[in-house]
């Protein structure tokens, strides 16, 4: 190996570790919605996320004046909807502005 990043397959050990289903569906996972909103206010950055699927759903805050991350975890998708488009609404009436809003930016 030329550098500390480099790694051989088999150096993962997923193939020991029973946990690992190899027939692991991943479509399973197409009724999972994922909407991150990234918010701009007198220099400060801030971060509003939701994930929803069939089992229900997970809004995450990151507001730069708090010292750690709040989640708030729903039973039922519908509501975390609900929920974090009245949170989206309020932020915006405190004079939050929208940099973006879609799916988590990847690279």
């Amino acid at each position: 190996m030329d550098n500390e990043f480099d790694f051989e397959e088999e150096d993962l050990g997923f193939e020991d570790n029973p946990e690992f289903d190899e027939d692991f569906d991943f479509d399973d996972f197409e009724s999972v919605e994922i909407r991150t909103v990234i918010l701009s206010k007198n220099n400060m950055i801030g971060l509003l996320c939701m994930k929803t699927s069939d089992e229900g759903g997970a809004i995450c805050r990151v507001d730069p004046r708090e010292a750690a991350p709040s989640v708030q975890i729903y039973d039922d998708a519908d509501k975390a909807h609900e929920w974090f488009t009245k949170s989206l609404r309020t932020t915006t009436k405190n004079g939050w502005r929208i940099a973006y809003d879609g799916v988590p930016l990847m690279g």
